[in-house]
């Protein structure tokens, strides 16, 4: 499986590269430096386990480009990777599709951390996971979907009250799990626990 990379910097791209290896060594890491070309690079270089974008690139405009990855690759996991603010920016690229908001300004081993959650799988431990390397911040849609898991509600309920179908709901929970690093609702609520998180 790849890694992607998509950035205009080559800086980065290289930075990016060192960091997503120390995650899970061995992984074929591609570097991509607009948008318009992932498509066809994808199919030169096969199948994506990850997107690193980042949201400046010279063929995108604010939030287009995490639109239409997910258009495109809509069950591959993508990690915004970007300079813009995350006040501004990532409940926006969260709610767009997007499994992580990660700034540039991050120290390596946060970043690290972050990228962590969404290449290192339950049969894939690694030896350096930790609960600190669970994200610190969720979109205001995760937040609400911790609330209701507490207050011990179904799919069919949370989609009731929120207004979405069944369906979304359920993407909405796999997010969630990914970026918490977690396989049920159970994990995620003793999550959300340990970390002081239902009081948000």
């Amino acid at each position: 499986m790849t890694v992607y990379v998509i950035d205009d910097h080559p800086l980065m791209r290289d930075a990016l590269t060192m960091l997503v290896h120390r995650v899970k060594p061995g992984l074929k890491i591609i570097p991509v430096h607009k948008l318009n070309v992932v498509e066809s690079t994808v199919e030169k270089n096969g199948p994506a386990e990850l997107f690193c974008l980042d949201l400046q690139l010279p063929d995108t405009l604010g939030m287009s480009g995490v639109q239409v990855l997910k258009a495109k690759f809509p069950d591959v996991p993508l990690a915004v990777v970007t300079s813009s603010s995350a006040s501004e920016y990532e409940d926006r690229c969260l709610e767009a599709g997007a499994d992580a908001f990660i700034e540039k300004s991050s120290s390596p081993n946060q970043i690290i951390a972050a990228l962590r959650t969404l290449l290192v799988t339950e049969d894939q431990p690694s030896d350096e996971e930790a609960p600190s390397a669970g994200p610190t911040k969720l979109s205001k849609r995760q937040k609400q979907l911790i609330l209701m898991l507490d207050q011990g509600l179904s799919n069919r309920d949370i989609a009731e009250k929120l207004d979405i179908s069944e369906h979304t709901v359920k993407v909405h929970f796999w997010r969630l799990f990914r970026r918490l690093g977690v396989n049920s609702r159970t994990q995620a609520l003793h999550f959300a626990r340990t970390n002081g998180w239902l009081g948000i």
